[in-house]
């Protein structure tokens, strides 16, 4: 894989050769949490139907299934879980991708962008097959269900990905300047996000003060929107999903100029304040 080879001639033989180091990162990103890749996409679908179980079990308890959008109850749930632990899932993974310091560095055909990319795919990859084997096991096994626009929704799974990523490229180049913080942040907004994001709640029924809480959000509209393209009778009309992608273009143009200027810098001591 990270063999010393012949540079490829042809631009074409270069592209090649760059999606085969990105495949293999992107097999080794996917295998950190199980050697096996199907009991690490297992382990994540069932934190996924935990997640989903305790929700049902909360709304049912405290009464709030009637302030939920009519239609299936699960999943209007799931339009919910599914996003936000794409996106946190994402933010996680190129956070914690390898930096300029790492010594995975010294190889000739790795840098910090394959590791980013490889890093985001592999998170990816996993969420959207996690997501469409629940869906497929609920539709078959319990009962079916319809979405209304499947094709935007799955629009709205990857906006939520896209802006986590490139949360997630902002803290990465940082993350050797301010380990620390960066380790702190991480863990405040995935856990602030359990609220944060509107997953137990929708735009459309919120007064306009605590609209104002959340709007700052770009989760918060891309699950909102998500539940606009999931269900016929939701129009949501307190939320954008332009918001969200131009949050996370900008967020992305940030964190690249920053992990350019980083990489610069980065020396091998920075390992050691980790």
């Amino acid at each position: 894989m990270f063999n010393s080879t012949r540079k490829p001639q042809s631009n074409l033989g270069s592209a090649l050769a760059m999606f085969e180091v990105i495949y293999h990162s992107i097999v080794r990103s996917v295998r950190k949490t199980h050697n096996n890749a199907f009991l690490a996409i297992a382990m994540n679908m069932l934190q996924a139907v935990i997640f989903v179980a305790a929700f049902y079990v909360m709304f049912s308890v405290l009464g709030l299934r009637g302030a939920a959008i009519r239609g299936d109850f699960l999943l209007y749930i799931m339009t919910g879980i599914f996003l936000y632990m794409t996106h946190v899932k994402a933010l996680g993974a190129v956070t914690g991708s390898e930096g300029p310091a790492s010594p995975m560095m010294q190889h000739a055909p790795m840098n910090t962008i394959v590791s980013i990319v490889s890093a985001a795919l592999g998170a990816l990859y996993v969420q959207v097959l996690s997501c469409f084997m629940i869906l497929f096991i609920y539709h078959v096994a319990f009962t079916p269900f319809e979405i209304e626009d499947p094709f935007s929704a799955f629009g709205m799974l990857l906006l939520a990905w896209f802006t986590g990523c490139a949360l997630g490229v902002v803290l990465l180049a940082i993350k050797p300047w301010f380990p620390t913080f960066v380790s702190i942040f991480t863990q405040i907004y995935q856990r602030a996000n359990m609220i944060a994001s509107g997953k137990m709640f929708v735009a459309n029924t919120l007064p306009s003060f605590m609209l104002a809480m959340f709007d700052w959000n770009p989760l918060f509209h891309v699950i909102d929107q998500s539940r606009g393209y999931s269900f016929i009778n939701y129009n949501p009309r307190y939320s954008s999903w332009e918001y969200s992608w131009w949050v996370g273009v900008v967020l992305l143009m940030i964190g690249l100029m920053g992990e350019f200027y980083t990489r610069r810098n980065a020396s091998i001591s920075w390992g050691a304040r980790r």
